[in-house]
């Protein structure tokens, strides 16, 4: 898993809630076995007419947001299934971050698992944030995880929670097994130990 330190990145908002799990990545195309690949059927049922054109009127395919790597959104992100393919969808995509008011919490547990990093604010910070990204085409955030804030280069310094230990696994790049692993030593003791007994 990439570490995540600080990240810069153009913000493309997504003024919706409830963005359910179904929409970021749809089931049709869970039956790839690999991680990566997603990207481009992120949000496909919006993002596409039946055709397979671009929908024009659809958020992500503005030349605003081309490059976006920071998703801003409404509550409830990341509802539905608990499909681990949509924060693969995403990072895929090329988002590092989302901010939201809330999140599903299996969407926000599968994050972390992934190396996204997912930022609950309060109503009036992401009211704020989807002010300045409609009156600036291009705006940008920057993420700094070590000393959680968010920031902009016009003096927007927002603080932001997350809890020690997932902190710790992002700035490391560790994700389960990352983290498992660390303690490979000791777990070669104890099987070692188990088999004479």
């Amino acid at each position: 898993m990439r570490a995540f330190t600080e990240h810069t990145g153009v913000v493309a908002a997504m003024d919706r809630a409830n963005v359910d799990t179904d929409q970021i990545i749809p089931k049709q195309f869970l039956k790839r076995i690999e991680r990566t690949g997603f990207g481009q059927f992120l949000f496909f049922d919006w993002r596409f007419h039946e055709d397979g054109s671009d929908n024009e009127g659809f958020e992500l395919n503005g030349p605003r947001y081309s490059g976006a790597s920071v998703l801003l959104a409404r509550r409830n992100f990341g509802s539905g299934s608990s499909r681990e393919h949509a924060v693969w969808a995403l990072d895929d995509y090329g988002f590092r971050v989302v901010i939201a008011p809330s999140f599903a919490d299996i969407f926000f547990n599968n994050c972390f698992k992934n190396g996204v990093l997912p930022i609950p604010v309060s109503e009036e910070v992401a009211d704020e944030l989807f002010a300045r990204v409609a009156d600036r085409p291009g705006y940008q955030l920057t993420v700094d995880l070590a000393n959680q804030e968010i920031k902009d280069e016009d003096g927007l310094s927002v603080p932001f929670e997350i809890d020690p230990f997932r902190k710790e696994c992002l700035l490391a790049g560790l994700d389960d097994i990352g983290t498992t692993l660390q303690h490979e030593d000791r777990i070669a003791a104890f099987e070692a130990a188990r088999l004479t007994t």
